[in-house]
């Protein structure tokens, strides 16, 4: 059963939440499909604010410069507080791969959640999203490793996602040591990050493991072919922070070659099948090029027997879940995927 969010369902599996009921059976679907909302007014300060920055689209820049203008962007003067917080570096077969760990107060052994921060596989690193980490394990009451895997272009795909299974290896592989349930360990992230989390679940199954209990995929890429309505509406116009013309950019940077489009470790919507992955919280913004493609892959995942929540939020664009401070629908979306973790990996 696949859950679209609008109305309160009891039976939700995040109870307390607002859910529009969506089933998906063999002889049809139905969508509750809204009327689209004016963009939310704290979203809005954000997006006026950012143009009058008027800062260059990432597509017309080259990396080096689109990573200054990333790291110059403020980070929380106070950040969350966490039980524990310690970053490491954790071997793999090309590279040590950075990480934090962040544990919140409670009894081990915990639940885990192995984020993958956004930035389009070319920007990003484990402390632009330290805070949204930060409440997510407050809030879900799991230890959350963040990792810092390799970027393009410099790195190149099959990079990034080897890097991220690696690391979801490390964790359960030394489960014991870092107080976590080897049985209760999720994966997510943002954006890229969240293709990376369902690259994993991908590569996990059809490696044998190691065992993925749950997927959060907060506004995934699932494909490069950027054909879809939402990529339409957001083509080339930069207000909304994310535009299909900055998506070939990022898509050019991380692909080797063209052979890697319909490779899904890159691309997840090419998988031949997505039977046997892990329930899946599925997180879409009205106002993204990705919204489409996401709220899509969230609909096969249901309809190949993956229990799957979809939500859609509305008058906000990608990238708002980072935004905490900002924006109150950010923390909404940060308590919805705490409360799914809670539920699905939670002790």
């Amino acid at each position: 059963m696949l859950w679209l969010a609008r109305n309160r369902v009891r039976d939700s599996p995040c109870a307390g939440v607002d859910w529009l009921e969506l089933w998906l059976t063999a002889g049809g679907r139905r969508f509750w499909r809204s009327q689209t909302v004016a963009l939310d007014p704290q979203m809005k300060s954000v997006l006026d604010a950012m143009a009058a920055a008027n800062n260059p689209a990432f597509h017309t820049l080259t990396p080096a410069e689109a990573r200054r203008i990333a790291a110059a962007r403020p980070q929380p003067a106070q950040p969350e507080p966490v039980a524990k917080v310690e970053d490491r570096n954790i071997p793999s077969s090309d590279t040590e791969i950075p990480v934090r760990l962040y544990t919140p107060a409670g009894v081990a052994p915990f639940g885990a959640l192995v984020y993958f921060h956004g930035g389009g596989w070319v920007l990003g690193d484990i402390q632009m999203t330290d805070q949204p980490c930060r409440l997510l394990a407050n809030a879900s009451g799991c230890m959350v490793i963040s990792v810092g895997y390799r970027l393009a272009p410099e790195h190149k795909f099959p990079a990034a996602p080897e890097d991220c299974y690696a690391a979801t290896k490390w964790v359960y592989d030394n489960a014991a040591s870092l107080d976590i349930d080897p049985m209760r360990i999720a994966v997510g992230g943002t954006s890229a990050g969240a293709t990376l989390a369902a690259a994993v679940t991908l590569m996990a199954r059809d490696r044998g493991g190691p065992s993925i209990a749950y997927q959060l995929l907060i506004y995934p890429a699932t494909t490069s072919e950027l054909t879809t309505a939402s990529h339409t509406q957001f083509a080339k116009d930069g207000y909304y922070i994310l535009s299909r013309a900055d998506m070939e950019w990022f898509w050019n940077h991380y692909l080797a070659k063209a052979e890697d489009r319909t490779n899904p470790y890159a691309c997840p919507a090419y998988a031949k099948s997505l039977a046997g992955l892990p329930p899946a919280f599925v997180i879409t913004a009205e106002y993204d090029p990705l919204r489409d493609e996401g709220e899509a892959y969230a609909a096969r995942l249901s309809t190949e027997g993956v229990s799957t929540i979809l939500k859609r939020y509305e008058g906000v664009t990608h990238g708002f879940f980072g935004m905490p401070g900002l924006l109150e629908k950010a923390k909404v979306a940060i308590q919805d995927a705490a409360m799914a973790l809670r539920s699905a990996i939670g002790t």
